[in-house]
């Protein structure tokens, strides 16, 4: 994840497959999204220890939040910026992406989380366990937060990627405060992952992929549902858009 533009704009037309120079490009822009999600983001996890809680929990929200707002703008036109195995899943599960082309996306997202790992471990050395998401309390609390929260982010990207009737240009700026918001008050918990590439990298690079179910499966059913929900409850006579990028 300004004057009324439609989200075609941000989204263009993908459902056809694209051909392997154009996934290429697509799934390019998709590892820089995604390489910069989890630099960032768990770079501001790390980075708080290291200064003894300088950028704050607010801070590190706000930068998940951020620069998933940014990269939308940046790379949206090209690929859709999903970020996310379970966006490109449920879009997929919706008609909206092409099946073809989601083990690419998937691919590209886990290998570009684990690049900016290995980066962060390099540059900050294995503090803060990498920034990798872990429960609190009990996996089954988290796991249903997951669900839940993946859900309202999902519902949201759906909305403003796959309806004619909102603001195109609006999208990143939507998805990016949801992503902060649900950080703020589900992180504490669960860690607010939403995202199975997001907390695999962290966690493969720390050495400790016990909870990965979790942040596997939540995050999937999630999306999963939010997709459909938004596509059961609109209207049906609107425009409609894909969310697979111009390539």
């Amino acid at each position: 994840m300004s004057s009324t533009v439609q989200p075609e704009i941000l989204v263009a037309d993908a459902c056809k497959p694209a051909t392997n120079q154009m996934l290429l490009k697509k799934v390019g822009a998709e590892m820089v999204g995604t390489f910069a999600l989890v630099f960032a983001g768990c770079g501001a996890v790390m980075v708080n220890q290291l200064s003894g809680g300088a950028i704050t929990h607010v801070g590190v929200a706000l930068t998940f939040g951020l620069v998933v707002m940014v990269m939308i703008y940046a790379t949206g036109h090209i690929c859709g910026a999903h970020f996310n195995p379970a966006v490109t899943l449920a879009f997929a599960s919706i008609g909206r992406f092409s099946w073809r082309e989601v083990p690419g996306y998937i691919a590209g997202q886990i290998v570009a989380a684990l690049m900016a790992s290995l980066a962060l471990k390099f540059i900050l050395g294995p503090v803060a366990g990498m920034g990798a998401t872990a429960p609190v309390g009990a996996a089954s609390q988290s796991f249903v937060l997951e669900v839940i929260l993946t859900f309202f982010l999902m519902f949201v990207i759906t909305a403003v990627a796959t309806d004619g009737r909102a603001v195109g240009q609006m999208a990143g700026l939507a998805i990016g405060s949801t992503v902060a918001l649900a950080a703020m008050f589900g992180g504490p918990i669960s860690g607010a992952s939403m995202n199975p590439a997001r907390s695999f990298g962290p966690a493969l690079v720390a050495g400790d992929l016990s909870f990965m179910w979790l942040y596997g499966v939540g995050p999937i059913l999630g999306a999963l549902a939010g997709a459909r929900v938004y596509t059961m409850i609109r209207c049906s006579s609107e425009p409609e858009s894909s969310a697979g990028g111009c390539c």
